[in-house]
């Protein structure tokens, strides 16, 4: 394969769902001559509630259908696939595979006045302590509060991201957070960054917002330049969407907030691969 081949093959990115479009967002953003392949799956979300074994396998899957688009990287766009499943799937993929954990909890780490940080995430996530492991490697002595919040994934799934309810929602999982004196929070689900307005308001300046998306983006960008496989082309570039169910859905949301409107999403049968 020619060098410059290589430098034009896509990036796939992946989800449970819809919530790693803020991971395909901040990509498009500060990587914007790559090309990206994005898998959402949307007949099997959430992820949060499902067991070790079958996340890996679900990744797995997933994996093998964006081999097939000759991607020369992948990002796994979802929380609770980077905590269950990431050791596994790198260590059997030919290709750099990057989660959103370790970007997150290295920025909390470098943002955290007095070592106090507090996560947010599915059930699946905080069980891990993912993230708790990762701050402590390398902050050992920093306090770590983690709390699931179930209930923001189908909120922002359903359009309710700017609703009342998701402000009373809000105060039901963090008001004993708010209380502690954390100075620090990672957003540990792809989909929350579509909240980070209402929790910031909620919890108040004192207390920094780390977004894994923009973080997994630039260490993305320190990948691909490292191995020498960066698209410096500076020629935009193309998008593929591919889900496992619900096309219509997932582009009627993808258009709200991507920064331009996609055509058409393919649905595939995700269980063949």
């Amino acid at each position: 394969m020619q060098i410059q081949d290589k430098l034009t093959m896509p990036i796939g990115v992946f989800d449970s769902g819809i919530g790693g479009l803020t991971v395909a967002r901040e990509i498009m953003r500060q990587l914007p001559s790559e090309n990206v392949v994005y898998f959402g799956d949307t007949a099997r979300v959430p992820y949060g509630s499902k067991s070790k074994n079958t996340i890996i396998r679900f990744s797995r899957q997933i994996i093998r259908f964006l081999q097939t688009k000759n991607v020369k990287a992948i990002v796994i766009a979802c929380n609770t696939a980077s905590a269950l499943a990431l050791d596994a799937v790198q260590a059997e993929t030919p290709i750099p595979v990057i989660g959103v954990i370790a970007p997150g909890a290295r920025a909390a780490v470098n943002m955290t006045k007095n070592k106090k940080i507090g996560v947010v995430g599915t059930e699946a996530t905080i069980r891990s302590e993912t993230y708790t492991k990762l701050i402590h490697s390398h902050l050992p002595d920093a306090s770590v509060i983690g709390k699931s919040c179930p209930l923001f994934v189908p909120l922002v799934e359903e359009g309710f991201s700017k609703h009342p309810i998701t402000e009373q929602v809000i105060d039901i999982y963090l008001a004993d957070m708010k209380n502690t004196d954390i100075d620090t929070m990672i957003l540990g689900c792809t989909h929350y960054p579509l909240l980070r307005s209402k929790i910031m308001a909620y919890l108040g300046e004192r207390v920094h917002i780390v977004n894994p998306a923009y973080e997994t983006a630039m260490d993305l960008k320190a990948v691909l330049h490292e191995q020498e496989i960066a698209n410096t082309s500076g020629i935009p570039g193309n998008y593929e969407f591919y889900v496992s169910d619900a096309a219509d859905k997932f582009t009627g949301f993808a258009n709200s907030i991507l920064p331009y409107d996609i055509a058409t999403t393919q649905c595939i049968n995700i269980e063949k691969y």
